[in-house]
This record gives structure tokens, sequence and C-alpha cells, in this order.
């Protein structure tokens, strides 16, 4: 009998699950993707600003991956013949905003967690003597720890928030005093498993660290909407929009899928499931197959963010600089910013509008979000003038694109948690996504094929 698969969320993590399921099982097999929005794609969102395709969502993805060689997004890319049409960064700096001066990122740190307190110039003074040998390794076996716990106690509170805590949040909207070191720089974790310092700990991650020659940022030229529709091609699913999953239950020989609104209910049922949602769905549809495993991933928070897009008139001056960041503690809401078409010279010349990107708001920040979107327009632009010296001019076009809860939090024990949820699920139903495995797209194109892989052995035979 012909077997169907549902995976449920159209982000990238549930297409790359897709696309891989189709690779793996019988051409003759159903796939159905679920998405409850109206497109595909999740956080991945090329919009128009200015006549340039410019990203509303992730703008990039690491090159290589952490064993070395191609990351799963470049890999997936190649297999959607996109190969040709990836960009990469120029090689222009960027900085940190502080105290009204854009200095320089220090060279050789891990995510912000320097290797040599030597070399920080004048963008922080660490906490002489705190970073000792004890005589024994910074965490034992298996332990996690925030971040903002291990960088402070060894390097002291001026380093992590100038340094870790905005590297960090351009990530992860986060502050580093609740993100998991596990999940956020697991190869410094690993380290710090063995060495006794926190210095000796980044240096041991940056050498076991495989580095592949070339640009470490890479993106789709066209936008990343290119690989969205390339994947759901390539899939050969049936794409179902606007049509919410409400319970997963059991049968005797799969799944039923409950969907739609309450008044008017649909069922499909299906012979595995890949699930690719943010935590609360998954908790909520996780809840009739195990408590447990819904309890357990339903504790993930998520911090709000928006990005504001400018498209200044040509020529308008900017630093020499692709863009720079601002720590926590310089209390602004923009807390980073693009030069996008310095940033990506395959987007214009200078005869062409000059577009710049801001993320606005952290973890926790969420009320200061709460203004419509000519204020925070406003606020933008009038920040990013103050933070680079030069007021900026009218746009000529701007859009603002909010992503309330998009970012996840990961507390520590983040992958712990997680372990334990999938030991309680049946087989035939895997989790996939940011909610899981890490943000990043090469990390949810990997936790999509893991699922999938997954999902496949369980119909053998």
């Amino acid at each position: 009998m012909r077997k169907r698969v549902a995976v449920i969320g159209g982000g990238i993590a549930g297409l790359a699950a897709a696309v891989r399921l189709r690779e793996l099982l019988p051409a003759a097999t159903d796939l159905i993707v679920y998405e409850q929005g109206g497109a595909l794609g999740g956080k991945l969102r090329t919009g128009e600003l200015g006549g340039l395709p410019i990203e509303r969502g992730a703008e990039s993805f690491l090159t290589a991956g952490p064993a070395g060689g191609d990351s799963a997004a470049v890999a997936l890319a190649k297999r959607l013949d996109l190969g040709s049409s990836l960009v990469h960064p120029a090689a222009v700096p960027a900085a940190l905003s502080i105290g009204g001066h854009l200095l320089p990122i220090p060279a050789g740190t891990l995510v912000g967690v320097p290797a040599d307190l030597g070399k920080l110039g004048g963008v922080a003074r660490p906490d002489d003597g705190r970073d000792h040998d004890a005589g024994r390794p910074l965490l034992a076996a298996g332990e996690d720890v925030a971040v903002g716990a291990l960088v402070r106690e060894r390097y002291g509170e001026q380093v992590l928030d100038r340094l870790v805590d905005p590297l960090l949040g351009g990530v992860y909207a986060g502050r580093a005093d609740g993100l998991s070191l596990e999940v956020t720089i697991p190869q410094l974790a690993e380290a710090a498993r063995v060495e006794h310092t926190l210095q000796g700990a980044v240096r041991a991650a940056q050498a076991k660290r495989n580095r592949t020659p070339g640009p470490i940022f890479t993106a789709v030229g066209g936008g990343m909407t290119r690989l969205v529709a390339a994947a759901a091609a390539a899939s050969g699913a049936r794409i179902s929009l606007g049509l919410p999953v409400r319970d997963l239950s059991r049968t005797a020989h799969g799944w039923r899928l409950l969907l739609g609104a309450t008044p008017f209910p649909q069922t499909d049922d299906v012979d595995a499931v890949v699930l690719a949602v943010p935590s609360r769905p998954a908790s909520r549809l996780l809840a009739g197959v195990s408590a447990a495993a819904a309890e357990a991933v339903g504790v993930l928070d998520y911090a709000s963010v928006a990005l504001v897009g400018l498209a200044l008139p040509p020529g308008t001056p900017l630093p020499e600089l692709s863009g720079f960041l601002v720590p926590p503690s310089e209390g602004t809401l923009v807390k980073a910013a693009t030069f996008v078409t310095r940033k990506w010279p395959h987007l214009g010349d200078d005869a062409g509008p000059v577009i710049v990107r801001a993320s606005l708001g952290r973890a926790g920040e969420q009320e200061r979000l709460q203004f419509d979107d000519q204020v925070l327009l406003e606020r933008a632009r009038r920040e990013l003038g103050e933070l680079i010296g030069d007021e900026l001019p009218p746009p000529a076009a701007s859009w603002v694109q909010r992503w309330g809860g998009g970012l996840p939090q990961y507390a520590p024990g983040h992958r712990a948690r997680v372990a334990f949820a999938r030991a309680q699920l049946p087989r035939g139903l895997a989790l996939a996504g940011a909610a899981f495995d890490g943000v990043g797209i090469p990390a949810c194109i990997a936790s999509g094929e893991r699922a999938a892989e997954d999902v496949s052995k369980s119909l053998e035979g």
C-alpha cells in the first residue's frame, strides 16, 4: 500500500525534511506539507526595497559545516541546482557601537568570547586574575551553564556586556545570562569540559574547528525565497496553506491529524509525521501523544524582534563598515544594523539606493516594540544617526517586519530536555526545527533532514 507522510510546518526545516523524504522514500509516497500560515518559508522571507530584493528575515547562512565541507544549507542549495546562484559578502569589517564610538570587533573571538584578553583594544577591560587554573575543568561532564555566568566569572562584567552580549544578541536577540553554552557555542562547551581556563577553552575550540577556506557566510542571489520555492518544488509534496493542524493522535496503523477550524473539522490519516513547528504548538500537538514530551518542549521561551529596512538616497555617506552591533548597556532599541548594499555588492552600485537594515528589540523588551510602524521607523532612523554620528536623510522607501516570538531563547539544559522529549515519542513521529536543534539556516535544514531519516526508517518493511 502506498505510504503517506505529513510534515507539519512549512519553514525551512519542514521543507528540508520533505526534500529528504522524497529522496529516501519510494517515488509513489504521498507527502503533504501543512503550513497554517499563508506562505512557506517561516523566517525566510525576501521583500523588495528600493527596487532590490532585501531579506525580511535571515539574510545569510554559514558556508561550512561544523566538521568542514559544505554546511547543510550550501549542500541543499547545490542539490536544488542553486549552486551557481550562491553569493558572498564583501570583505568589509563590522564594529561595536560603544559610548558614541564605532570600535572594531576584536579578532580571535568565538562568538564574542576572547581567546586572548590582551587583544581587546579599547572595547573592554577584563577583570585581571579571574581566569585562573583551579586544577579542574571549567565544566563537569554533561554540565551546561549560561554563557553569561561563565564569561562573567572568568572575564568580568565589561567583557560580557560589550563583546559577548552584543554578538550573541545579534543572533538570538537574547542576553547571555539566559542562553545555554551547550546550544549557542557547543564547541566551547565541549572544550570547557577539558580545559581549566576560559582562554584555554576558547583556543582549544578554535584549534579543533575545521576551517574551510573561503567566505564564512553565503546567501542566495535573488533572495532566500528562491531556496524556499526550490525546496518545495523538489519535494513534490502537496502543499496545504492556511489549514492549521489542531490535534495529533495515534491510530492502529499511523497517525490522525485534525485540521481546520473547530466548526468544520477535517481529518487526514498518515503513516508518519515530521513535526516542524515552534515549541508551543509542538507542545500542544504532543500533549495527546506524550505528556512528558509535551512538557519538556513547551518550556522554551522566545524573543520578539522587529526589522526596519530603509532605502536611503544614492550616495548617502555611511561608515566604511558592513554594519555594527550595539551592547544592551547602550540603552538603544536598535541592537544591530547592516549596511546591506555595502555588505552585499551583488545588490547594486553607487548609482542605486543605499539600503540599511536595523534590528530592534531583545528578549524581555517586547513592550518597547509596541508602537505603530511609523514610530518604529522614525525611532530607528534617529538612533542609527546617533550611533554612526551623522543624521540619516529621510528614506525614499521603507518597511517594518515584525517577528513576534520569533527567536528561541535556549536556557541551560535545553539539549537534555529535547533528548528526553524525543526519547518519549513513538516511531513514526519526529521533531525538527529551531525549537529543538538551534537557530541558523544550516541547523534547521540539518534538523529537518535528520527527522526525515528517522521517519523513513520507521516506514521500512
